[in-house]
């Protein structure tokens, strides 16, 4: 393998490496006030919305123009699944009984993994009907516009396999 075509990769890698640092440095304050209830809605709902039209925005680009870098569908798809870790993280941690056992930032991507895998331990499950609704639109956004994306990145990649090989 070149050093070329392990350039996409490694850019993957640090790109999905960033936002992880980035998910477990995103400070997580405590205050109860309406309006600020109200503005961490509105920008998590910004932020849904953001995740989806950018991972359809980079399966578009797949499919229009193959010879596209996947590192912008796979750095799309990283941030698709921290935006709901960090969504389930702030549910359970300013309100407390909608999930149990998910007490920590780890718990939260444990669970968005877990949740996305379909494997569902059954450990740490929403137990509120606030939680319940964001892991509805959590498992929606997984079936739909993730596993798009993923069935994008796997068609590309293969394509370009074949390409490398000859034929």
């Amino acid at each position: 393998m070149s050093v070329t075509s392990r350039r996409p990769i490694i850019q993957s890698l640090i790109n999905s490496l960033l936002l992880l640092a980035l998910y477990f440095v995103v400070p997580t304050d405590t205050s109860d006030s309406l309006w600020k209830l109200v503005l961490r809605v509105l920008l998590t709902l910004i932020g849904l919305v953001l995740a989806v039209v950018l991972i359809l925005r980079q399966v578009s680009r797949q499919l229009d123009q193959t010879e596209v870098p996947l590192t912008g569908l796979l750095t799309a798809l990283v941030a698709g699944v921290l935006f709901f870790a960090m969504a389930d993280y702030l549910l359970a941690f300013h309100a407390p009984g909608e999930f149990v056992d998910l007490n920590t930032r780890v718990d939260a991507l444990y669970f968005a993994l877990s949740t996305l895998a379909t494997v569902g331990f059954g450990d740490v499950h929403a137990q509120g009907q606030i939680a319940r609704g964001l892991v509805i639109v959590q498992m929606l956004f997984n079936t739909v516009i993730i596993a798009t994306g993923l069935s994008v990145l796997s068609k590309q990649v293969a394509a370009r396999a074949r390409e490398r090989r000859g034929g």
